[in-house]
C-alpha cells in the first residue's frame, strides 16, 4: 500500500475561525484545526477520534473545502486543491464526497428519494432523465432498499433506512473518497452495525477509501485501518488501529482509550480508569506549548514552552516529547 500515491495528503493544515469581529488580534480567533498533516492511502479506513470539539468535523470539511483552509495544502491525487476556484475544484467535488451526521437533517423533506439521489447526477449531467432513474434504482437495491422506494419522502423511513438513502446519494457521482462524518451516531445501537457492514461491503466491492470520524472507540476499531487521535485541534497520536490501541504512546491517547466501557464485566472490573484533571482549555486561548500540557501528568518544562513535533516510532507518530 505504501508504494502507492496518497489518495489525499495534508500538510500542516488549519483552520481558524474568527471569534470577534471588531478587533482582529490573534487571541481573537478560534484555531479549530492547528497544523494538521496526515495521508490516507487507496482502499483503506482513517478513523478519527477525540472529544466533542477536537476538531474533527471541522478537519474533514476543510479537507474537502467546504471550508476555506485558514493555511496549509490539501492534495487530492497528487493535486493541490487548497486554493482552486471554485469552477476549477468543480472537476474534483464528484470524486470527494461525505455522509453527514444526522440522516434527519440532511435530507430534503420536499424532495422525494428519487429526487434527492438524482439530483447530483443533474448538477453534473450525467445519463438522461431515465438514465438517472435507472441509476437510482440501482442505487438504492446496492444499499438495501427496495427499487419501489423511489417515490416515497424521507419522513416516511427510519433513521436507519435514512442513512442508507444518504449513502446512496453519497454513490451517485462514483466517488472514490468518502468522508463519513459520524454517520452512525444519530441512530439506534442496533442499527449501526448494518450501517457499519454496509460501509465495509461498499469499501470492498468498489474499492472505496474512507476517512472515518466517530466517539465509539470500539466502533473505530473494527473499522479502521489507521487511527488519528485528535485533541484541541491537534493530531497528537496517528498509526495502525491495532498499534495505537494495544500500545498508545500519548497520555490523552491513553486516558481516552480507559474510558471506553468494556462489555466483559470481569475486564472492566480490572481495568484502571485514567482520570484527566481539569477542563479542556479555550480553543481561543491555547496553551503554547503543547495543547495538553495543562491536564497532563508528565508534563515537562519544555512541554509549557513549544509544540513538540510529531514524533515517528516506527510508523506509530506521535506528538510528545517524551519520544522526540
Amino acid at each position: 500500500m505504501r508504494e502507492q500515491e496518497p489518495v489525499i495528503k495534508v500538510r500542516h493544515l488549519k483552520k481558524y475561525f474568527m471569534a470577534n469581529r471588531h478587533i482582529l488580534k490573534p487571541s481573537d480567533y478560534v484555531k479549530a484545526v492547528d497544523d494538521v498533516s496526515l495521508e490516507i492511502y487507496p482502499g483503506e479506513t482513517v478513523g478519527l477520534v477525540g472529544e466533542s470539539g477536537c476538531g474533527k468535523s471541522t478537519l474533514a470539511r476543510s479537507i474537502i473545502r467546504i471550508y476555506e483552509p485558514t493555511a496549509g495544502e490539501v492534495i487530492y491525487k497528487g493535486a493541490d486543491i487548497t486554493h482552486l476556484s471554485n469552477a476549477k475544484l468543480r472537476q474534483y467535488r464528484n470524486k470527494m464526497q461525505m455522509i453527514f451526521q444526522d440522516p434527519y437533517a440532511s435530507l430534503n423533506p420536499r424532495y422525494t428519494v428519487g429526487e434527492i439521489i438524482g439530483e447530483p447526477m443533474e448538477i453534473y449531467r450525467m445519463y438522461d432523465k431515465a438514465g438517472r432513474e435507472a441509476k437510482v434504482q440501482e442505487l438504492l437495491e446496492l444499499v438495501g432498499l427496495k427499487p419501489d422506494h423511489i417515490s416515497r419522502y424521507p419522513h416516511e423511513f427510519s433513521g436507519g433506512q435514512r442513512q442508507r438513502i444518504g449513502i446512496a446519494r453519497t454513490l451517485a457521482l462514483d466517488p472514490d473518497f468518502i468522508i463519513c462524518d459520524e454517520p452512525i451516531s444519530a441512530l439506534d445501537v442496533s442499527i449501526q452495525a448494518q450501517i457499519i457492514n454496509l460501509l465495509e461491503k461498499l469499501q470492498d466491492e468498489r474499492k472505496l477509501t474512507y476517512l472515518f470520524i466517530a466517539h465509539d472507540l470500539t466502533m473505530v476499531k473494527h473499522i479502521s485501518h489507521k487511527i488519528g487521535v485528535m485533541y484541541l485541534g491537534h493530531l497528537v497520536e496517528f498509526g495502525d488501529a491495532d498499534e495505537v490501541y494495544s500500545n498508545p504512546l500519548h497520555p490523552y491517547t491513553r486516558a481516552l482509550l480507559s474510558a471506553a466501557p468494556i462489555a466483559d464485566p470481569k475486564k472492566a472490573r480490572e481495568s484502571k480508569r485514567i482520570k484527566l484533571e481539569g477542563e479542556v482549555p479555550s480553543p481561543i486561548h491555547a496553551p503554547e506549548g503543547c495543547p495538553f500540557c495543562t491536564r497532563c501528568a508528565e508534563c515537562r518544562p519544555e512541554c509549557r514552552i513549544t509544540p513538540p513535533i510529531m514524533a515517528n516510532q516506527d510508523g506509530h507518530k506521535v506528538a510528545c516529547f517524551k519520544y522526540v
